[in-house]
């Protein structure tokens, strides 16, 4: 997972200041030391690195900081504010046009998942309300006005292709067209390629020159690590860019490239992507960054991943039949498609606070929510209703049908079982007994309640 080293050399500085009731002058600069090594293995910027360590260190050596009876937690609410700061502060929406359409510029090198980005975020500006029109303007690279069309295709979105005409011929008719046709977002793919070349960057300033984009985003790779910063670098030397996509966040990345671009280039990170699929993409929070590389998880980005992908009706439809104990397996498949919706299950759990240090040892094998759905969707219409009518001769068969073995529809009939008996703990009981009192013209029901008491109530009522 992302930051994942970074995150373990952190904690392990801190748990030694932790360690230690009062904290020196020396301690902090200690620990300093280590938090600058953890960042520069990290692929962090040397000077970012070390204006980082030095800020953090002049604010934690502080009188607030040294007598404070929690020093050690004290520095880590420090770097955590340092951290937010050094990448951003807060989320930077994208600028709209004051009259549409809003244009949107990506850029970028080959490979670096730009078309692919293209298509999340026109999905997701979809998703907004928004009527997003993706223009087909790299022509050099075989098969990539294809690709976009794929992909737009799996995000709904339109795409706007000329062939292999001027690239800039196409963003203006691209631009024209969507007046025509009421798109208030164009987003341009343009051409990428292996190196920065004079070239690529000319074309590139004759499109901002000719449509005057709202945002020219550079979509960047995580994964390269400092070689992202001097890309990001470059590019907004040359077409002074307002802001990065940074791609990969899901991988084995280090998180110098998150960490350095926005020092570097003074230019925001707006978005991130977290993996293959077309929904993979989220706004790039600073603070919530910042918390993920401490180990305090991202709950707020786990509620609104939940708020985005997962069905309410159906959700409330399956709560309702828990409430009433009338779950069965057809729900547990249900809850299972949700979960999925929602990416690997790694992923969502280390958003929540602690769980990073729990999870890193543990394998958690995404195929066994499969295999699970394997054996259920192998089910009659009735076993999944009635799982206690499944006999030996039913299990055999089920088994057959979904590969699996006898061993393994057991396993998943007790489960739900044990399941179906913890939900009913949580069901409010009936109230047994002598029946409750109401009191006259009050709505409220008592219990246990003397004559004497009853009166005197009356008498206040009256």
């Amino acid at each position: 997972m992302a930051f994942e080293g970074l995150s373990d050399k952190l904690s392990s500085a801190f748990k030694k200041l932790r360690n230690k009731g009062k904290l020196t002058e020396k301690d902090v600069q200690e620990a300093m030391r280590e938090v600058r090594l953890a960042l520069l293995e990290a692929d962090v910027n040397y000077k970012v690195a070390k204006d980082f360590t030095n800020k953090v260190t002049e604010r934690a050596v502080g009188a607030d900081v040294m007598e404070s009876l929690t020093p050690a937690q004290m520095v880590v609410k420090i770097v955590n504010e340092e951290l937010t700061q050094l990448m951003g502060g807060e989320h930077e929406r994208i600028k709209t046009a004051q009259r549409p359409p809003t244009i949107i510029m990506l850029c970028g090198l080959q490979g670096s998942g730009k078309t692919t980005h293209a298509g999340k975020l026109a999905k997701m500006l979809k998703k907004q309300g928004h009527r997003p029109l993706l223009v087909a303007c790299d022509i050099y690279r075989p098969a990539a006005i294809e690709q976009l069309k794929v992909v737009g295709s799996q995000a709904d979105v339109n795409v706007f292709e000329m062939g292999t005409e001027d690239p800039v011929k196409i963003a203006k008719k691209a631009i024209a067209h969507a007046k025509d046709y009421g798109n208030d977002m164009v987003i341009i793919d343009t051409a990428g390629r292996l190196h920065i070349d004079e070239k690529l960057m000319d074309e590139l300033k004759r499109i901002k020159g000719e449509i005057q984009p709202q945002e020219i985003l550079l979509v960047v790779d995580a994964m390269t690590g400092q070689d992202a910063v001097n890309v990001a670098k470059s590019f907004n030397d040359l077409l002074d860019i307002t802001g990065v996509i940074l791609t990969k966040l899901d991988g084995d990345t280090r998180g110098g490239a998150a960490l350095s671009v926005r020092a570097v280039t003074g230019k925001p990170i707006k978005f991130a992507g977290t993996g293959e699929k077309l929904d993979n993409i989220e706004p790039f929070h600073p603070d919530r960054m910042a918390s993920r590389i401490l180990g305090m998880g991202d709950v707020l980005t786990l509620i609104e991943d939940a708020e985005s992908k997962i069905d309410a009706k159906k959700v409330q439809e399956i709560e309702s039949r828990i409430r009433q104990n009338k779950m069965d397996l057809n729900d547990l498949l249900d809850q299972l498609y949700q979960v999925r919706k929602m990416g690997p299950l790694k992923n969502i759990l280390s958003k929540l606070p602690g769980m990073d240090k729990q999870l890193k040892d543990v394998d958690i094998d995404d195929r066994q929510m499969d295999r699970i759905a394997a054996i259920i969707l192998s089910m009659t219409p009735q076993e999944r209703a009635e799982p206690s009518i499944i006999n030996p001769s039913r299990k055999r068969r089920i088994a057959n049908g979904s590969g699996m073995k006898v061993e393994d529809v057991n396993r998943l009939l007790k489960q739900f079982e044990q399941m179906q008996k913890m939900m009913k703990q949580f069901r409010p009981k009936a109230t047994k007994g002598k029946k409750k009192r109401r009191l006259p013209g009050l709505g409220a029901p008592m219990s246990g309640i003397s004559q004497a008491e009853l009166n005197e109530l009356k008498n206040m009522k009256k």
